[in-house]
């Protein structure tokens, strides 16, 4: 369970005052304000706090104090130039902080982000919940075969039931080891620095992670890739809803030049030009590797 019954009371409080601001404010942001969006088993990604919205990159890009003759067409078409040209500055206008729960492992992967600041729960003073990511059944799958850092083909019937029967057990008797050492009764107990690592890595922890939308975007773009791994792709899915309320015309943008599109090489361009003159090329004849050729016919589907 994601959120027990007082940490729902004490969101609903939170979405229940309102308070006058003469800051701007994106109306879908406030719809999200607070609220927990379940992601796994037990975690959750929520909106804290939120800075600026696609005005606020328009009036950085123009060095503006006002709105001035322009309309809202104006806005969206510098946006999407601004991303297509990879600007990065006006972005970085916008922030957004977010409570998020998650795995360890996932949270090992996810602060290889580093531009971001971020506050995690610490397990030196506070003792860790008993909770762990277990997948769900069709999330069991065996290593894959063509790389090295994914997932194959889902485990089935005994397999996978052995699979999830070990993570299970293993996560149920490393806190129950953890408990027994930090427990005072009778004794002095071990410090919970030092206990802490028994546990394991899918045990759940809990951050305030604070980003700008150039580098949030960046994020996104590579974990809310198909090929990114599903525990923390989830996470960004559900990010990438707040986004799009949040700043409609950046993420619009985002999705279709960094989402949808394709960056391709010179030697690639030249073979695109090539084809179009009705010249046939082929990968001894491109330039390109075999791996670079098998890229970019997958990008000319």
């Amino acid at each position: 369970m994601p959120l027990s019954p007082e940490q729902e009371a004490e969101i609903a409080d939170q979405r229940g005052q309102s308070q006058q601001t003469l800051r701007a404010v994106a109306p879908g942001m406030e719809d999200h304000l607070y609220t927990a969006y379940p992601v796994l088993d037990h975690g959750f990604v929520r909106v804290i706090d939120y800075m600026g919205d696609d005005a606020a990159i328009c009036q950085a890009a123009r060095v503006s104090y006002g709105k001035g003759t322009k309309s809202v067409s104006n806005d969206e078409g510098l946006i999407r130039y601004l991303m297509r040209h990879w600007h990065s500055t006006p972005f970085e206008m916008c922030e957004i902080k977010l409570h998020v729960k998650l795995p360890v492992f996932v949270a090992r992967q996810w602060i290889r982000h580093r531009t971001a600041n971020v506050n995690e729960y610490s397990a030196r003073y506070s003792i860790l919940d008993r909770e762990f990511y277990i997948p769900a059944p069709e999330h069991v799958a065996a290593q894959s075969t063509v790389n090295n850092q994914g997932r194959g083909a889902p485990l089935e019937g005994a397999e996978a039931a052995r699979v999830l029967e070990i993570l299970k057990a293993d996560s149920a008797r490393a806190y129950d080891n953890y408990e027994a050492m930090i427990s005072d009764e009778g004794q002095q107990g071990l410090a919970r620095e030092l206990a802490r690592m028994n546990l394991p890595a899918n045990i759940y922890t809990q951050w305030y992670w604070k980003v700008d939308l150039h580098n949030l975007f960046h994020f996104l773009r590579l974990r809310a890739d198909a090929h990114a791994q599903y525990e923390i792709r989830v996470y960004a899915d559900e990010i990438c809803k707040l986004v799009a309320d949040w700043v409609p015309f950046a993420y619009r943008a985002f999705e279709d030049y960094r989402m949808g599109g394709a960056t391709l090489s010179a030697t690639a361009l030249d073979c695109i030009r090539r084809m179009v003159k009705g010249e046939e090329v082929t990968q001894e004849s491109s330039g390109m590797s075999k791996g670079e050729w098998r890229e970019f016919m997958g990008v000319m589907g």
